[in-house]
């Protein structure tokens, strides 16, 4: 399935997962982190207790004032759940700190290798960028480590906005700040729950980026394997 690139001026993209990834493994960067505090973990049992936390975790009822405050504690209880036991509640408070800024530079993630000159070719092909994500707020820090954030008008994070993706909300809150109505914007992500239904469900068009093929037979809307097939649709010669 296609859209024709006239459509729309804004391409709206998910982060983590669409733009960049993990640099290794959450499991193998805390247990880095904590060896620094003496506390000695197995990286892939680490990496499975966070995975275990996590999808525990809800983004549901971010409160819609405070929610910057909101997300540290919300951090802070993964955390305490992947180290239970193995960390005294003080050292646990000063590792947390250390571990929440390691993933706001750019030494803990890395770009797929499509992302930069993609969004390049997007921007000198005309469109208006922005970011859609249920990150948090050290989102706009972390693009700006890793030199992409410049290319991006707007970022809409689910932890300012007070409502996370699939939720109409962040969608709705993007588009009123880039000014842009839903039928002339595109979403990209790599879910299709919180990115194609999310988006489609607010009006916006969507695209699934299934970088490893795990949706090769969905066959209800616009798929693509990178940035680059997506700008290939895009951008034909004419536009650029």
């Amino acid at each position: 399935m296609r859209i024709e690139p006239d459509s729309f001026d804004v391409v709206f993209l998910d982060a983590a997962g669409t733009l960049f990834e993990v640099r290794g493994s959450v499991g193998a960067i805390y247990s880095t982190v904590a060896g620094r505090y003496g506390v000695n973990t197995a990286p892939d049992q680490v990496h499975r207790a966070f995975v275990d936390a996590f999808r525990k975790k809800s983004l549901e009822g971010i409160p819609q004032e405070g929610g910057i405050i909101y997300e540290r504690k919300w951090w802070f209880e993964i955390v305490q759940e992947v180290f239970a036991g193995r960390m005294p509640l003080d050292i646990l408070q000063r590792y947390f700190e250390e571990v929440f800024e390691v993933f706001r530079g750019a030494d803990a993630w890395r770009l797929f290798p499509d992302t930069r000159a993609s969004l390049e070719r997007l921007r000198s092909g005309g469109y208006r960028l922005g970011i859609i994500s249920n990150f948090d707020s050290r989102l706009r820090d972390l693009i700006d480590n890793l030199g992409i954030g410049s290319l991006f008008e707007h970022v809409a994070l689910s932890w300012c906005l007070g409502a996370a993706k699939p939720d109409a909300r962040i969608f709705c809150g993007a588009l009123e700040a880039m000014k842009v109505p839903a039928e002339r914007a595109l979403h990209v992500g790599d879910s299709l729950r919180e990115d194609v239904a999310g988006a489609s469900a607010a009006g916006l068009h969507a695209v699934l980026l299934d970088r490893n093929n795990v949706h090769s037979e969905w066959t209800s809307g616009w798929r693509v394997r990178s940035l680059s097939e997506l700008c290939d649709s895009l951008l034909p010669k004419t536009r650029y």
